[in-house]
């Protein structure tokens, strides 16, 4: 009833001004939560409608192409024109206000009006990365009794053909509630069409000059509902739509785009600036940045390095440099720099400030409040926001169970936090990446940034192992810059660094040098499989299909035997 209130205020108050809409909008938003079907209208209207009165031939999306260079403009008249068009598409083929509609495709002009046009006869939209594989599509599908998805033929991403139209076909064949597969040309590829895939035929769009808002994040992920699609659109922005990879053809890719399409905010993931990072200052230097006036980071706790670099080397020491923190569940961001006083001070690595409607708590393992300053605790949040999911779809007990049962009367995070002593907000990570050695409790991510301040180490991952005496262990991951013959050197310049910063007892037992971390092509870390590899489960390995390259694990494992071979001779 509490929430239900504030929703309707904030109804109210969103009809009146665009940053109420764009606060609003993100109620709800996220993959396989639900949504507020009688609101969705009212969102496509504020995204598309009101901005198609006042300035039709405004630049809405820029959409970077996978092949370099080949960027295409679409302004809010041409994409409320497809949105409508699908819209009306997907009613005469029995989609309704209600239904739910998979949507399994690339980043692209026609996957945003996918999302909006599903919001404008009320269908419920769940976007699946189009990176899962077939049995993790099939799932998705189930779970919410999808009636429809939306794909392409095919994908491209950093140089390679993906097989969607083929992937949905796998998927869809133990997935009886499916009627209709709508399939949309990205390549001139034919594939198989069968009984109930209806094809959608293409559209062509004009240049038109705008502001430009770069968040090269998947609309597969959060990051892409909220800050690719209803956030930008709801407020009038041109929104760019980045389809390939940030080394493809180069590591030069994100700053060549910056400087072609004068990109004023640049959004991106801590794991693809550290990545990034590895290359050097060339490739960030060669191409002209002067448009970029904001720089955000948003996925995981960014370390120092890496900060200090997205800020020197790609901003120039004139960007405001925003560490975002935000979940999935909480539909946009929560914690974060700015919005703040003018010329207030902005705190490397740390997401700082709530954002307005935001009352962030630390708790003990008591369920208590935790009062005062310098102390850290699990991070919950005290009220409601206009952004909070309210369900999971078809297992409501279940999100109870997961963010409500912990500490009653407060939503979960599931993150652990610092609050310094001037009252600001640090993430240290998720909880139940805490390790507990010889009863002290860490968060692994606390090691993973003070190992990060070496110079010669740009990425880490440390994971928790069974140990005999300790309880728990610390296992390490590096990747070096370079091939270097000082790699046992390096190691103890680590271990001192972890003593020295933390404490004697957060000293990794073992460090393992690894050319690469494998990562999601969002750039996410998966530590699980990293676990899975040092507890000897590597036969049990679970979905891979969501790496940006699976090869990576056969590395991995191969230099964790040759670390096991060597220690025990």
């Amino acid at each position: 009833g509490r929430l239900s209130e504030f929703c309707s205020e904030m109804l109210l108050w969103g009809a009146k001004t665009s940053k109420g809409c764009l606060a609003f909008v993100l109620l709800g938003a996220g993959e396989g939560f639900g949504l507020c079907l009688n609101l969705w209208v009212f969102f496509t209207v504020n995204c598309l409608d009101q901005h198609v009165e006042k300035s039709p031939n405004r630049v809405a999306l820029i959409w970077e192409r996978d092949e370099p260079g080949t960027a295409v403009h679409v302004t809010y008249r041409e994409l409320q024109d497809l949105t409508c068009r699908l819209a009306n598409t997907l009613k005469k083929y029995g989609i309704q206000k209600g239904d739910r509609v998979a949507i399994y495709m690339s980043v692209s002009p026609l996957s945003v009006a996918a999302m909006l046009a599903c919001a404008r006869i009320g269908a419920v939209h769940t976007v699946v990365f189009a990176g899962f594989s077939a049995e993790s599509l099939a799932g998705r599908i189930m779970d919410s009794g999808c009636k429809a998805v939306i794909t392409y033929n095919q994908g491209v991403r950093g140089g390679r053909t993906i097989e969607l139209k083929a992937t949905v076909d796998e998927a869809v064949k133990n997935c009886p509630s499916i009627k209709h597969v709508f399939v949309a040309q990205r390549t001139d590829n034919k594939v198989h069409m069968g009984d109930r895939d209806i094809p959608l035929e293409e559209y062509v769009f004009d240049y038109q000059q705008g502001d430009v808002f770069g968040c090269v994040a998947d609309i597969g992920w959060i990051t892409g509902h909220s800050y690719v699609v209803y956030g930008p659109l709801c407020n009038g922005a041109t929104s760019v739509l980045f389809e390939s990879t940030p080394v493809y053809p180069d590591p030069g890719r994100y700053w060549e785009v910056v400087q072609r399409l004068k990109i004023n905010q640049f959004y991106g993931a801590p794991t693809a600036i550290r990545l990034l990072l590895n290359y050097g200052e060339e490739w960030v230097k060669k191409y002209d940045r002067s448009s970029l006036r904001v720089l955000g980071s948003v996925g995981e706790p960014i370390n120092k390095e890496a900060w200090q670099w997205f800020y020197q080397v790609v901003g120039e020491g004139r960007c405001t440099l925003v560490d975002t923190w935000w979940q999935t569940e909480t539909g946009g961001i929560c914690i974060a720099p700015r919005p703040s006083e003018e010329e207030a001070e902005i705190v490397p690595a740390m997401a700082m400030r709530p954002f307005f409607g935001i009352v962030p708590v630390l708790m003990d393992e008591n369920g208590e409040v935790i009062e005062g300053n310098d102390v850290s605790g699990a991070l919950c949040i005290a009220q409601p926001w206009p952004g909070m999911a309210r369900t999971i779809h078809g297992d409501h007990q279940r999100f109870i169970d997961a963010y409500f049962k912990a500490y009653p009367g407060y939503y979960f995070t599931g993150d652990g936090a610092y609050r310094s002593h001037e009252g600001y907000y640090q993430i240290t990570g998720r909880m139940d990446d805490v390790i507990n050695i010889s009863g002290h409790r860490l968060g692994t991510a606390e090691i993973e940034d003070a190992m990060a301040d070496h110079p010669e180490v740009p990425e880490t991952a440390v994971v928790g192992y069974p140990h005999k005496i300790k309880g728990e262990g610390a296992f390490a991951f590096i990747v070096l810059k370079e091939q270097t013959a000082r790699v046992d050197h390096i190691k103890e310049e680590l271990k001192t660094i972890v003593a020295s910063k933390i404490a004697k007892y957060a000293v990794p037992d073992h460090i393992l040098v690894v050319k690469r971390l494998p990562k999601t092509r969002s750039g996410k870390i998966m530590r699980r499989l990293l676990r899975k590899v040092i507890t000897e489960q590597s036969s049990n390995m679970g979905d891979v299909t969501t790496l940006d390259d699976p090869s990576v694990v056969k590395e991995i494992l191969d230099a964790y035997q040759k670390y096991k071979e060597k220690n025990s001779s």
